[in-house]
């Protein structure tokens, strides 16, 4: 018996209908191929985190925007909406049906590619409409800065415009017209031309190109990640010489985003010539008008704000905390005072060990390392100055009280335990200890209980052996309860400083302004802190390098020698004039990053380190220069 396939009708009516499935292949592969620009790849995107990670719920966002219009989808309504306090996107259809679809597509090169199909939603059965997660606009973590828009599929796929293609802080990009015209690094050559980048006093950035000729070309690239790549900022303002002129000038651009927490954006001025293909570029660079608010841009560049420090050193961050904060007092600028509350909320729990210290963080910024908590109270006290919020002195009497656990007579006579384990008696632990004390009495009203602790510690340190006949303060304590001789770090000396004055300010004691002023006289004054007029530790030489911890410990002394400068007159002044001058001059490279070296000194060798322990470091000398 033959098959079906055998008969000659069957074969006909089996070759219509494959011949139907090819050209309905073919429709459908089309249909993609037209589809696959608007709705990208459904291959998952890695998620980002910045203030929360990506496809938290919209019903979290404390605000709402809509950035670009909303597009009608064969009746339908696809909205773009933007939550600018978190820095996130969701987006939503309305007034559908059944099956219809949304999605955001991202992208971090200005939206020449993209990662689609995020957070995809279909309207269930009997709902008209539907919303996405929300998706983070920016990465500050790393350093990038994405455009979003909605898109829907309902009969057909439809997309909004890009969101936040423009920067917008003092003015938005291709705007401003602030004071001041710096250029921040040398200009370049072409063909006789001469290509400048300049900067105003806001931190906007345009470029020129001079001695040219009409159809020469200027613009501006624009990068997050301190010049290594650019994709969503090349060629910005580009613009032509005009026929009869010889040179010509771009917009104005911003250099860091405050929506996005993107803060050290660097820019370069690039050209072409009409002749030939050639171009060139100026180096990156970073605003320069304020010396203070620059470092503080190249610091806060690497707070991490998802996991709300910078990583990865705990006691440095709590240093580097104090440090933006007491920018932010100094200076009035604001921008950066949002990490205060950010730290606190994220970092005030537990923590395994390796998450963020070696050690296990107990909760409340607790550890087995006393000095470790004793940062971090500090900390708390300055963020309380800054804010009056009671929650951070109250965080710092909680961690004052749990180190005055580890307060003993029974061991050299007084004196708080370096670590928990009571294995060593110190300066760094003690001279933390005096400061706290005292700072919690000057600011808790009716106080006596602080204020005892804090008058008997420093009697105590004074009297310990810590300070040498030199008047310099050595590392601790021996077994046998004498000076170790160990070496003389500067944060040592500048916590004994600030001791004696915040005592001073507690009690009105003349004698203990007295000890602080010796201590200061002494280490201006010595080969062991300090070379050609310059604050050196002793892994500064050129034949050393510091470890994290020595990298930010001439900061400590700049804080607090500040401090006494302030309460004698200004009789640190010129010192700290002349740590910051070489700091700006020597010590600084285009994107305004600062090295352990204020001499700016390095070799193959020994190079000088910058890092954001170094920043926070030197930023301090900066500020205690005015």
């Amino acid at each position: 018996m033959p098959t079906p396939w055998s008969s000659p009708g069957p074969r006909r009516a089996a070759a219509t209908l494959l011949a139907a499935v090819a050209t309905l292949a073919t429709a459908l592969a089309t249909v993609a191929a037209l589809l696959l620009p608007l709705a990208g790849t459904a291959t998952a995107a890695p998620a980002v985190c910045a203030l929360a990670c990506d496809t938290l719920d919209p019903s979290r966002a404390p605000a709402e925007t809509f950035p670009v219009p909303n597009v009608n989808l064969n009746g339908r309504l696809l909205e773009l909406h933007v939550d600018d306090a978190d820095g996130m996107a969701w987006a939503s259809i309305d007034q559908g049906a059944t099956g219809d679809s949304v999605w955001l597509d991202r992208s971090w090169d200005g939206g020449a590619t993209w990662d689609g199909l995020l957070g995809k939603a279909s309207i269930p059965a009997t709902w008209t409409g539907t919303r996405t997660l929300m998706y983070n606009l920016y990465d500050p973590v790393g350093h990038r800065r994405a455009v979003l828009r909605a898109c829907g599929d309902a009969q057909g796929v439809t997309c909004t415009q890009w969101a936040r293609q423009s920067v917008c802080a003092a003015a938005c990009d291709g705007a401003g017209q602030a004071a001041g015209d710096t250029q921040p690094v040398a200009p370049a050559t072409l063909n006789g031309r001469t290509i400048a980048l300049h900067m105003d006093g806001s931190g906007m950035a345009w470029g020129t190109v001079s001695g040219g000729t009409a159809g020469d070309e200027v613009w501006l690239d624009r990068s997050w990640d301190g010049g290594t790549s650019w994709p969503d900022g090349s060629s910005k303002g580009r613009t032509s010489v005009p026929a009869g002129a010889t040179g010509t000038g771009t917009a104005r651009f911003n250099t860091s985003d405050p929506l996005g927490r993107l803060y050290g954006g660097a820019v370069r001025a690039c050209g072409r010539a009409v002749e030939g293909q050639n171009g060139s570029c100026t180096a990156w660079a970073r605003p320069t008008a304020s010396h203070t608010a620059a470092a503080a841009d190249a610091l806060m560049y690497s707070y991490d704000p998802n996991q709300a420090y910078w990583p990865s050193s705990w006691w440095n961050s709590a240093v580097a905390l104090a440090t933006v904060v007491d920018y932010a007092r100094q200076t009035g600028d604001t921008r950066y005072t949002w990490i205060v509350d950010r730290t606190f909320q994220v970092n005030k729990g537990a923590f395994p060990a390796g998450a963020r210290s070696s050690d296990p963080i107990e909760g409340d910024f607790i550890s087995r390392a006393t000095d470790d908590a004793e940062w971090w109270a500090l900390a708390w006290v300055d963020a309380y100055d800054l804010t009056h919020d009671s929650r951070y002195l109250n965080e710092a009497v909680t961690i004052a009280s749990y180190v005055n656990g580890f307060w003993d007579t029974s061991t050299c006579g007084g004196g708080v335990w370096w670590d928990r384990e009571r294995t060593y008696k110190n300066a760094v632990t003690n001279g933390l200890w005096v400061r706290l004390t005292a700072e919690l009495h000057n600011r808790l009203a009716g106080d006596s209980l602080w204020l005892g602790r804090a008058t008997t510690a420093w009697t105590w340190f004074t009297r310990s052996g810590l300070i040498n006949s030199s008047g310099l303060v050595n590392d601790g304590l021996t077994a046998a309860c004498g000076n170790n001789g160990q070496t003389v770090w500067s944060y040592n000396q500048g916590l004994a400083i600030g001791a004696g004055v915040e005592v001073y300010r507690a009690t009105g004691d003349p004698a203990a302004l007295s000890t602080a002023r010796r201590l200061a006289d002494a280490a201006v004054a010595s080969p062991a802190l300090v070379t050609s007029g310059l604050l050196t530790e002793s892994c500064d030489a050129p034949t050393a390098d510091c470890d994290d911890n020595g990298k930010q410990f001439k900061g400590v002394f700049m804080r607090y020698l500040q401090d006494l400068d302030g309460v004698t007159g200004n009789a640190y002044h010129a010192f700290a004039q002349t740590q910051a001058d070489s700091i700006w001059n020597h010590d600084r490279d285009s994107l305004n990053r600062l090295g352990e070296r204020w001499s700016g000194a390095g070799t193959t060798a020994h190079p000088n380190a910058r890092d954001w322990r170094t920043q926070a470091s030197a930023l301090s000398a900066l500020l205690a220069a005015g």
